[in-house]
Formats: structure tokens, sequence, C-alpha cells
């Protein structure tokens, strides 16, 4: 949902430059995609709350998938409606009970109430629907580059379950990613001049020969740290 309390108060979403940007994260966006489809579990269904620029919910409406994109931000509401995508601006336009599984990418991380906005995605759902998170870890990370895009907070395992679970999930699996990626944001505060900014060179560089390796290390280190955290959950019958 790339704007969330922004766009509540009538301003546009400072970070869809960075949004742009990451669309060179071949590896990274490929992962994304990946993990979401691994959990949709036969759903035919699908919500992409808080949908950005579509980076997801095209080639997943693409791959067959019934989705609607969920985006606040009227811009990029538009620009997915503009893609051919069926949107919403938010999950209350949605029938309760309908829909099989829903993901959200780097999303609740800007949303003050992250408890309501689960609870009211919990609503559209039907009782046994997975529902598969992702968002950025430790506050420690923060850098401008958080500040930029409007990150209210980062989260750990238990914080993130804590907050899934108030929602009324039932939490079955919780782990962090991209364990390298958190010494690279460590790197990327020590050096930070408070632009926000990607750097592209740098991000590719990461994305083509770090992000690999990194995945693989996670094997070893998903309990422990990494630059996310992944959860998935279901709505109980």
């Amino acid at each position: 949902m790339t704007k969330t309390d922004q766009s509540q108060s009538g301003q546009a979403y400072t970070g869809a430059d960075n949004l742009e940007v990451m669309k060179d994260a071949i590896n990274y966006n490929r992962y994304l995609l990946d993990l979401i489809r691994h959990h949709a579990d036969g759903a035919r269904t699908v919500i992409d709350f808080g949908a950005g620029s579509g980076t997801f919910a095209v080639p997943n409406a693409s791959a067959g998938f019934d989705l609607v994109a969920v985006e606040l931000d009227d811009a990029l509401r538009a620009h997915l409606a503009g893609r051919g995508l069926r949107v919403a601006a938010s999950t209350a336009e949605l029938p309760a009970g309908s829909t099989d599984y829903a993901y959200t990418l780097n999303v609740l991380e800007h949303i003050s109430d992250d408890v309501a906005a689960l609870r009211a995605l919990r609503v559209s759902l039907k009782p046994g629907a997975r529902l598969l998170v992702y968002v950025p870890a430790f506050q420690i990370l923060y850098t401008s580059m958080d500040e930029k895009v409007g990150h209210i907070r980062r989260y750990t395992r238990r914080s993130l379950r804590a907050s899934v679970e108030a929602a009324g999930f039932a939490v079955e699996r919780v782990a962090y990613a991209d364990s390298i990626g958190f010494f690279a944001t460590l790197a990327f505060k020590l050096a930070d001049r408070g632009s926000g900014d990607i750097n592209i060179r740098l991000l590719k560089i990461y994305d083509r020969l770090v992000f690999p390796l990194s995945r693989a290390l996670d094997l070893l280190t998903h309990r422990w740290f990494g630059k996310n955290v992944v959860l998935v959950a279901r709505n109980p019958a």
C-alpha cells in the first residue's frame, strides 16, 4: 500500500521513485513472486493488499489468478486500472468472505494501526484462506530510505506474529529472510547521507551477485536475523 497514512492526509506518496528503482531488482522480485505462488495453495481468488505499481499484481493476474489490487493511492490505483487490473481503494469495497488468498509485501510497516488493517483484510477472506506477509525487519536497520517511503516501523518475528494474531489469524510460520541484507543495510546506515535514495548500480550488484547467496544462507539464519520477515497464516474457520 505504498501511501497508507500519507494518503489519508491528502499527501502524495513520497517513495514512488524507489518503487520504480526496485523494478531492477530482478532476483529479489522473482523471489517474492515465487513466494506468493508457493503459498497460493490452489487459490483462485486473490487480494494483492497494497499493490503499488503492480510489480506482482500484473504477473499474477496474467498467470490466471482472479486478482483484485487493493491500493489506497489514487494515482497508483489509476495506473493499475490502466493496466487492466480490477482495483479497490480498500478491503471494505470487497465482499466479506469472498477470497481464497491474500498477500501483502512491504505494506504493513506504512500503516499506523496495522492490526486494524489486518482485521479488515481478514473480513474479506474465506475461512481457511491463507495470508502471506513480507515486511522489513529490525528497527536498528531504520534508515533515511525508511523515512522517505513512510515506514512507521520495522518488525521482528515476535512483533509481526503479535500483530497478525491480534487480528485473529492463526500463524503457521514466521522467519527472517535476506540474511546478508541485514549487514548490507547496516553498512548503508553507516554511510547514510539522509537522502533516502537507492543507488541503482549497487542495487543491481547486490541483486545479481549477493542476494542468491543470502537466500541460501537463510536456511541457517532464518530464526535469528535477516533484512525482512516472512509470515504465513490462516484465517481460522
